[in-house]
């Protein structure tokens, strides 16, 4: 079931013929842009940055925890253990955050195809690429991943043997790996909408003809019904005359 915050999928098949087109259009232009800010806009971009953040502070302590336990004192142990819990307390949450944003960029995507799908306009292509997004989450996320390598492998290079400590080289090769692993998700989400779009705005199959209009008695325009549902006449308008009665006094 869609979430309350998100556009609801397209209508069935069998309600379609019923529908007001323009109405039908207006909310499709619509939904399409809504979907397409919540997988590519700029929110989405911070959010997906301030996880990482959170994954960098609870790595943080950890590596702080990597550090105490390097000392090899008694105290220098327990204030790691404590650092420890905190790094584990903060990349808990981070995860299942995570997880939960995976799940809703899978739902968003699934009603992105959907509408895609639903009665193409001849405008879909510049709403369904998003050329402007697409190119900042690309640009943006390669100048992380870049910050990220240039931290990871920068720190184990410049790392010096009794100067720097082993909880130091892997705090910040750490630190360097959780930016470039963000530079790459965003990166790879930016190029995977692109490829998407070009495959959806691709001709399709035409739809099914609806089934044929069912004539109004009352003199009204004909309407048609919708797929799959034919039109029944009651059983007395399908009595012929060799299954009436004969009037009386006619033998």
């Amino acid at each position: 079931m869609p979430r309350r915050d998100l556009p609801p999928p397209p209508p069935p098949t069998h309600l379609r013929a019923w529908l007001d087109d323009a109405v039908v259009r207006a909310d499709r232009a619509r939904f399409l842009t809504d979907l397409g800010r919540l997988s590519l806009g700029a929110a989405r971009l911070l959010t997906l940055w301030l996880v990482s953040a959170v994954f960098a502070l609870g790595w943080s302590f950890v590596g702080m925890a990597l550090m105490a336990f390097e000392e090899g004192g008694a105290a220098e142990k327990f204030v790691g253990a404590v650092f420890l819990v905190l790094g584990a307390g903060v990349l808990v949450p981070a995860g299942f955050w995570f997880v939960w944003g995976a799940k809703r960029d899978r739902e968003v995507r699934r009603l992105l195809c959907a509408w895609a799908g639903f009665e193409r306009e001849p405008g879909d292509a510049a709403l369904l690429r998003a050329p402007g997004r697409s190119l900042g989450w690309l640009l943006s996320s390669l100048a992380l991943s870049g910050l990220g390598l240039w931290v990871t492998f920068g720190s184990a290079g410049t790392a010096r043997p009794g100067t720097d400590t082993y909880g130091e080289v892997a705090y910040f090769m750490g630190l360097g790996m959780i930016l470039w692993i963000t530079g790459l998700l965003g990166a790879g989400k930016a190029a995977a909408h692109y490829r998407w779009a070009l495959r959806a705005l691709r001709p399709g199959p035409s739809a099914s003809p609806a089934s044929p209009a069912r004539p109004d008695p009352d003199g009204e325009p004909a309407r048609a019904l919708p797929a799959g549902v034919s039109a029944q006449v009651p059983a007395q308008e399908r009595r012929s005359a060799s299954t009436e009665s004969p009037p009386l006094g006619s033998g």
